[in-house]
């Protein structure tokens, strides 16, 4: 039974919010916050960052609805749509669990053996372009291996009932792991491609690395092949310079919008998670650079956070449901435990606004993903260990008017 809640807000300006629209300087270094503001004033040929000093942004202003769809999850961090009003979600133990008509079944379809230490185990899933007739789905995940450990995609089928899937092959392997920072969000293009986030796996230099798979955006045939018109040839590698991206989605067949995780002590530095515009070859800059800081050939984030967010999942909104937000970027917080709306002007890669919902209420989120219905999907990550686990452990939600 749906449990729902309606949210009414009202906008406060930004400037209340410590919201400074500034330059991106050339520099590499670290500075004071006073002395970045100068210098990022003083470049106006630039490309403008947005850096948000204080908090996260004001208070949504459209009225929203949020529905429990189902709960009893453990830690569940993709989803994947399929016919029939289903879908799989993945949880980071390792199984695939199915919801069919609003219902979880209790048996998982499939059990994984991962690694689940720290941000490892069960991660992204998505479904081949033609699964209404092949029946296949991709998996990140953690595998452990003798003496090591990787984080690997591989293909799947279900079974033609929906009630058990079997692994197919290997689509990408060896992508490195670490404790923290392993990516895992993998999602097909416009173009038919999948494409596979990646953390820097805790070595920072192997995100510059075009001959490495951490810290990037990787593009793969279905097949697991690398497409003759990827930007680094015979390379999977499509945008570098990332740290640990769990979001992305296209306002167009060419442009990515990605969010990223902000450095957490290495280096001497923190916060600044943030939000970039990305094409096909584009380096954003990490470890080179990090918040409004930029140099020639790198590409500068629209918006960073001073305090750490830090994004999961994000999707542009396609829906109809809630017609103001209508191709905006929103994205899932863990630690803010918020859900943020981003509107970035598809023409300028400029900011427009951005805004908060669901500030405290539904605690640390995870995934955000549209569903084939036209609403935003979004779970709770509330039983991963840096959150509060309920009795009725993690969910997902249904955000609608």
């Amino acid at each position: 039974m749906l449990d729902s809640s309606k949210i009414f807000v009202q906008g406060i300006a930004l400037i209340a919010f410590g919201v400074v629209s500034c330059t991106s300087p050339q520099r590499t270094g670290p500075s004071s916050l006073a002395s970045e503001k100068q210098e990022l004033a003083a470049q106006p040929g630039a490309a403008q960052c947005t850096l948000v000093d204080n908090g996260f942004g004001p208070q949504g202003q459209v009225q929203i609805r949020v529905e429990e769809v189902v709960s009893g999850l453990e830690v569940p961090w993709g989803i994947a749509f399929l016919p029939n009003n289903r879908m799989l979600v993945t949880e980071r133990l390792g199984r695939i669990r199915l919801v069919q008509n609003g219902k979880l079944r209790s048996q998982p379809i499939a059990t994984v053996r991962v690694s689940d230490r720290g941000e490892g185990g069960l991660l992204g899933i998505a479904t081949h372009p033609d699964f209404a007739n092949n029946r296949f789905f991709y998996i990140y995940f953690t595998a452990s291996q003798p003496g090591k450990s990787v984080n690997r995609v591989e293909r799947w089928r279900l079974s033609e009932d929906g009630g058990k899937a079997i692994r197919d092959r290997i689509i990408v392997d060896n992508i490195p792991v670490a404790r923290f920072h392993n990516g895992g969000r993998i999602r097909f293009g416009p173009d038919g491609m999948l494409y596979i986030g990646t953390g820097d796996a805790r070595d920072p230099d192997l995100s510059q690395d075009v001959n490495s798979l951490a810290g990037k955006i990787l593009r793969v045939t279905p097949e697991g092949q690398v497409p003759a018109d990827n930007p680094f040839a015979n390379n999977p590698v499509y945008i570098l310079g990332i740290r640990n991206t769990q979001g992305f989605d296209w306002i167009n067949p060419s442009t990515l919008w990605v969010s990223d995780h902000g450095p957490s002590g290495e280096l001497g530095r923190s916060g600044h998670d943030e939000i970039s515009v990305a094409q096909a070859g584009d380096n954003l800059g990490w470890p080179t650079v990090y918040r409004c800081e930029s140099q020639p050939g790198l590409v500068p984030p629209t918006l960073t956070w001073r305090q750490a967010l830090p994004p999961g999942g994000a999707a542009v909104y396609t829906g109809d449901a809630v017609p103001e937000w209508k191709g905006s970027f929103l994205v899932a917080g863990l630690r803010a435990e918020q859900l943020q709306r981003i509107v970035i002007d598809p023409q300028s890669g400029q900011l427009k606004q951005h805004e908060v919902y669901l500030q405290g209420q539904q605690g640390r989120l995870r995934e955000a993903v549209m569903g084939p219905d036209g609403d935003l999907y979004i779970t709770t990550s509330n039983c991963d260990g840096r959150g509060r686990c309920s009795a009725d452990r993690d969910k997902i939600l249904r955000i609608t008017r």
